[in-house]
C-alpha cells in the first residue's frame, strides 16, 4: 500500500494521569493534538471518540491505522492500565475504532523511538562528555508513574528498543537522610520502589517522611490541600519554604542514583536523557541541583559515569513523536 494512503494515522500516549491523542497527516507532522484527563472517561474507547469528535471538522479521512503508547507492559491483548482505572482489549478496541491496525506498545518504547529522532534543540545537556554513537541509550523518566526503556543502535542504523519495568526496582536509599525517607515508606508500602519517590506522588512522599523528621518541628509547612506536587516545585524554587527545597534536592538526589544504577546496569555509554513532565518544569533548577553529583558519586565507577551525558527530554509530545515511528517501523517491516 502507497505510504500515503496510510494517513491520517491516530496517535496515543496514555499515562497514568492524562491520555495525548494527535493526528499524523504527514511523516513526523502531528496535528490535532489534545490532553484529556483519564478520570474523566470511563474506558479508552470513550476518550478516543471525544478525541475524534472534536477534530472532525479537520479530519479529512478517518484514520485506518492507529499506534498508542501506554504506560503499562504489554502482555499480550488484554491491557491493564497501572496507574489508572482503565482496562482494553487490543482487539476489541481496534474494532470498536474501524481501524485496519491497532499497534499498541509501552509507553517508554515509545519515549525511546522518540529520541532516535530528536535534535539537539529538544534535549538539555546535563553534564558529562560525548554519546558513543552505538552504545546503548538508558531512557527513564518521572511523571505520574517512573519509565525505564533502553534505546540501541545497530551498525546499520536500524534501532532495537528494549521495553522494562525499571520503575519497580527496590530502591536503596545513600544517606541518612533518605533511610529516614525510605523507613517513613516502608511503614505505608510493603515493596518500596523507586517509583515510590521518583514520580509526582513520590515528591509528595519524600516531603510528608521529611516533615516528621526531627529539627523540622517549627518549620513552616504547606497546608493539606497544598500537598501537591506541582506547589511543592513551586514553594521550592521561590525559596519561602525551606523543607519543599530540601524535597526536591531529595528528588534529585534521588533520581541521581537511579539514573546511575541503570546506566551502569546498560553500560549507557549513548547517554541517559530523562523524559516525562516533572523536570523541564524546574529544568534551571535542575541544572544545578544535587543530581548530577549523586550521578557520579559511585566510588570506583566514578569515572565511568562522569564521562556519560545526562540529557533532559524539552520536546513537548515525545510520546506521540515516538508512536508514530514505531507505527512507520511496523508498517515498513512488519515489525516494531
Amino acid at each position: 500500500m502507497p505510504k500515503t494512503e496510510t494517513y491520517p494515522r491516530l496517535l496515543a500516549d496514555i499515562g497514568g494521569t492524562n491520555a495525548r491523542f494527535g493526528l499524523e497527516v504527514a511523516p513526523r507532522q502531528i496535528e490535532c493534538v489534545e490532553v484529556l484527563p483519564c478520570e474523566d472517561f470511563e474506558s479508552l474507547s470513550d476518550a478516543v471518540r471525544f478525541y475524534l469528535s472534536k477534530c472532525k471538522e479537520s479530519l479529512k479521512l478517518h484514520p485506518i491505522y492507529g499506534s498508542f503508547a501506554v504506560a503499562t507492559p504489554i502482555m499480550g491483548d488484554f491491557v491493564q492500565m497501572t496507574n489508572n482505572h482503565w482496562t482494553f482489549s487490543i482487539e476489541t478496541t481496534r474494532q470498536c475504532l474501524t481501524l485496519k491496525k491497532l499497534l499498541v506498545i509501552n509507553d517508554f518504547v515509545a519515549q525511546a523511538y522518540a529520541i532516535s529522532a530528536m535534535q539537539e534543540n529538544d534535549l538539555a545537556q546535563i553534564g558529562g562528555i560525548k554519546c558513543e554513537i552505538n552504545a546503548p541509550k538508558a531512557i527513564l523518566g518521572p511523571g505520574t508513574g517512573l519509565g525505564v526503556s533502553t534505546l540501541i543502535q545497530n551498525s546499520d542504523g536500524s534501532l532495537k528498543v528494549l521495553p522494562g519495568e525499571g520503575g519497580h526496582v527496590s530502591f536503596a536509599p545513600f544517606d541518612d537522610l533518605e533511610i529516614l525517607v525510605w523507613q517513613y515508606a516502608r511503614s505505608k508500602f510493603n515493596h518500596v520502589s523507586a517509583e515510590r519517590f521518583l514520580s509526582g506522588s513520590g515528591l509528595v512522599l519524600i516531603y510528608e517522611a521529611l516533615s516528621k523528621r526531627k529539627g523540622l518541628e517549627k518549620v513552616a509547612k504547606l497546608s493539606k490541600a497544598e500537598l501537591t506536587p506541582q506547589i511543592i516545585s513551586e514553594r521550592a524554587l521561590n525559596g519561602d519554604y525551606p523543607i519543599c527545597r530540601l524535597t526536591l534536592d531529595t528528588f534529585c538526589s534521588m533520581l541521581g542514583t537511579l539514573a546511575a544504577d541503570v546506566a551502569l546496569t546498560l553500560g549507557a555509554r549513548g547517554g541517559v536523557y530523562l523524559c516525562g513532565g516533572i523536570i523541564p518544569r524546574f529544568i534551571d533548577y535542575f541544572k544545578t541541583s544535587p543530581f548530577r553529583a549523586r550521578f557520579e558519586t559511585k566510588g570506583r565507577m566514578g569515572a565511568f559515569l562522569a564521562s556519560i551525558p545526562v540529557h533532559v527530554v524539552m520536546k513537548k509530545t515525545p510520546g506521540l513523536d515516538g508512536a508514530g515511528i514505531a507505527l512507520e517501523n511496523y508498517l515498513l517491516h512488519d515489525k516494531i
